[in-house]
């Protein structure tokens, strides 16, 4: 029987690649046998994470890349298309967390939220879904979270331009899957709840208070795991989502419902 979830063969470009989510979700790709291009800032970080995929028997490519820097992206793309000649799965995964609501925000953090959470999507599809178009195939999966749909009312966790920039990204994705469908190119969202991460580690889990909140409210009562991601990834960027297309599929233990 086929395995619907194999991605041998396939090519994956997983932007903010580096750490977190991102770098947990190249080396799940990685190990159901895909092969990955890594896209981030920080160079060292990406060589780091492109030697884990190898000690655990794949392959992948760091380019480094500012998702908000159009020439960059275009460069990184046709880096990638020169190096495998396709891209058959792009995770769009570069995201920002800025606290603050519109009463304190700076212009230049609404900004850099926007730019990073939303620009960097547009900008990254923009010379991906071409490949795809040619080759009548491929799944886009765009990182949003259960804040385009909650948000906290506490003063100290506040985040206004990432709420509006989340929501965004749900919106761009039902735009994206509605136009490409046709050309055999499936879009979808993912909203993460709490995962410990680089954005997150220094904050929200250095608070007592807030994490015991976040747990009592919640159904699972606990943040995810790490890894708790992966599977959810793996299922819309592969033959088992075949499908499913301009959904978004909030991960997030149940925090949504209540």
């Amino acid at each position: 029987m086929k395995n619907l979830f194999d991605l041998k063969g396939k090519i994956v470009l997983v932007t903010g690649a580096s750490s977190g989510l991102g770098s947990d979700a190249a080396k799940a790709y990685a190990e159901y046998g895909a092969k990955v291009a890594l896209l981030a800032r920080r160079k060292e970080k990406l060589e780091s994470i492109a030697e884990e995929i190898k000690q655990l028997g794949g392959e992948s490519i760091p380019v480094q890349c500012d998702v908000t820097n159009e020439e960059m992206v275009k460069n990184a793309v046709e880096e990638i298309i020169k190096q495998y000649g396709k891209i058959d799965i792009l995770l769009n995964n570069s995201g920002v967390a800025i606290k603050g609501g519109v009463h304190n925000l700076t212009e230049e953090d609404w900004n850099k939220s926007m730019n990073t959470n939303v620009k960097g999507i547009y900008l990254v599809s923009k010379y991906v879904i071409p490949y795809m178009k040619e080759q009548n195939y491929g799944k886009v999966v765009n990182i949003a979270s259960v804040n385009a749909v909650i948000a906290d009312k506490d003063d100290l966790f506040i985040r206004h331009s990432y709420n509006a920039s989340k929501s965004a990204v749900i919106g761009l994705t039902k735009g994206m899957a509605a136009s490409y469908g046709k050309h055999g190119i499936t879009v979808n969202a993912v909203g993460p709840a709490l995962f410990e991460s680089e954005i997150t580690k220094d904050t929200l889990f250095k608070s007592d208070e807030f994490l015991k909140e976040y747990s009592e409210k919640n159904p699972v009562e606990r943040p995810a795991e790490k890894g708790e991601l992966n599977g959810t990834l793996i299922y819309l960027s592969s033959d088992a989502s075949s499908y499913v297309n301009g959904q978004f599929i909030l991960v997030d233990g149940g925090v949504s419902i209540v």
